[in-house]
């Protein structure tokens, strides 16, 4: 027999009741349901943002075969960290998530530099998401009234994207989860759109030989089997974010089972979607080396253009910027989140300044604005070097990926001590929880490997892979604020003193 649905009001304080026994008074508002819980990972993850933007290194990365084989491999392997990560969430759904699963599992260090690798990550997200976003929109202005795109110009159109959902976040967590369901049909109706234009249009298409058993290796490196595993970084890149169920689950209603579903609904329909927006753009390419060096600067752009022509090409190209808009929107709701929870229990500079939650909204308005502030900066180098940007942002993957894995890892090793919640692998937990945790520590790898080789050297300034500068970086600062402010840093133990939690939760 199914158990009789609870009625709103008796979920709400069940709900509340389990963050109290966690630690915390609740203070956000929870407005959000279990579709709206998913939305959110699924337009973060969005596969119209990370597919376009990384087509081309995937063109170069191995090709066609790499691109369409490896996206199944990859996403196969993500589905069993989201299930891994959705089980523990399920049984810590705060908006702290990761770091503060790490805490509960393993200690004050761990759920320390789990955060700092978790909200560096975030931050650099918001960067990478709205910044590629502000990319698109030169490419199609650049279409539309033949404005020539300069770093100052995408500056100040970043900047804008910024600003912009800085306000729709300062609303409250009901537009945002309004908006993130509307994201949801918009994605999967955008992907329809994009290939069956991509399909019906054009008079010439590739063939399935081409599709799924082209290899282009044009990154320099003379290994195969290399470049088949840098290749896969496309769909690892495009799979982050799903932890965003976890962060907005201190709004979001029956958290215990909507969080861990959302985690893993966004995964399986982006995974879908993905393969079939992947497989679209494929076979739609024209010319092969001219989608390479598309004058664009964006290749799907110019498969755009060749199949469509311009007025095609702009129209697909403003249903890929919207999405982009959507995810963005979304990131800074997730990483504002994080910030709270982290200044909740004063890990941050100045935390008694940032955990303040409005009254009238219920959303930590001040880490919103200073989640796209720290973006706003980490942006800047993009003015005077795509190097020195990229080296930036590569914050995200490299902080982002390792944080899944920890708390992963910390379950399993607490064993019997671990108690699940309601959504559960049973039996499976220990199995799956392994195989994610060797997937994850594979492809931090991965991300740390040089990706080109110049013609005539081994490395150089423009083919140097920055990422693991990035993860010393991460550690170093989190190490170094540890020795400044660690002891002010106190996550509440399951049943922590209430009248404590009050006291930490300051609303103004």
């Amino acid at each position: 027999m199914s158990p009789t649905p609870r009625s709103g009001p008796t979920r709400l304080s069940d709900d509340d009741a389990l963050l109290r026994d966690l630690g915390y008074e609740p203070v956000l508002t929870r407005r959000m349901g279990a579709f709206g819980n998913f939305a959110i990972s699924f337009s973060v993850i969005s596969v119209l943002s990370g597919c376009m933007t990384l087509y081309g290194f995937g063109m170069g990365a191995g090709g066609p075969a790499v691109m369409l084989w490896g996206w199944i491999v990859v996403g196969a392997m993500v589905m069993f960290v989201g299930a891994a990560l959705a089980e523990v969430t399920s049984a810590y759904p705060t908006s702290g998530a990761l770091y503060y699963m790490a805490d509960q599992l393993g200690g004050r260090r761990w759920g320390w530099y789990t955060g700092w690798l978790n909200l560096l990550g975030l931050l650099g997200a918001i960067a990478g998401i709205d910044y590629g976003c502000a990319l698109f929109m030169g490419a199609f202005a650049n279409l539309q009234w033949g404005f020539g795109p300069t770093p100052q110009s995408i500056m100040v159109i970043y900047l804008v994207i910024l600003a912009v959902h800085a306000a729709l976040n300062l609303f409250g967590v009901r537009l945002v989860s309004v908006l993130n369901s509307i994201s949801v049909w918009w994605h999967l109706a955008g992907v329809g759109v994009i290939v069956t234009a991509l399909t019906l249009v054009p008079a010439h298409h590739q063939s399935a030989h081409f599709v799924f058993t082209t290899f282009v290796n044009g990154t320099g490196w003379h290994s195969n089997l290399y470049v088949v595993m840098i290749g896969l970084l496309l769909a690892q890149y495009t799979f982050c974010g799903y932890d965003a169920s976890a962060h907005l689950s201190e709004e979001t209603t029956d958290a215990q089972t909507s969080a861990p579903r959302g985690i893993v609904r966004s995964i399986a329909w982006s995974w879908l979607a993905g393969f079939v927006l992947l497989a679209g753009l494929t076979f739609a390419i024209q010319d092969y080396a001219g989608t390479q060096g598309s004058a664009t600067g964006v290749p799907p752009a110019q498969i755009f253009l060749d199949a469509l022509g311009t007025s095609g090409a702009k129209g697909l190209l403003l249903i890929v910027i919207v999405a982009q808009l959507f995810c963005g929107n979304a990131e800074v709701a997730a990483c504002s989140r994080m910030v709270f929870a982290f200044s909740r229990d004063g890990a941050l500079p100045g935390s008694r300044h940032w955990r303040r939650v409005s009254s009238r909204t219920g959303t930590p308005t001040r880490a919103v604005l200073l989640s796209v502030t720290v973006a706003a900066l980490l942006a800047l180098p993009a003015l005077y070097s795509t190097v020195a940007y990229g080296a930036v942002t590569a914050i995200n993957v490299i902080g982002i990926t390792p944080a899944y894995a920890i708390p992963i890892y910390l379950r399993l090793r607490a064993g019997r001590r671990f108690t699940p919640g309601p959504w559960n692998l049973g039996r499976w937990g220990v199995l799956i929880g392994w195989v994610a945790v060797v997937w994850v520590v594979f492809v931090t790898v991965l991300f740390c490997l040089p990706q080109t080789r110049p013609e005539h050297s081994l490395v150089s300034v423009a083919s140097f892979n920055y990422a693991p500068i990035a993860l010393v970086v991460v550690l170093a600062l989190a190490a170094f604020w540890w020795r400044i402010a660690g002891r002010g840093y106190e996550v509440p133990t399951v049943a922590a003193d209430r009248e404590m939690a009050k006291l930490e939760a300051e609303i103004v």
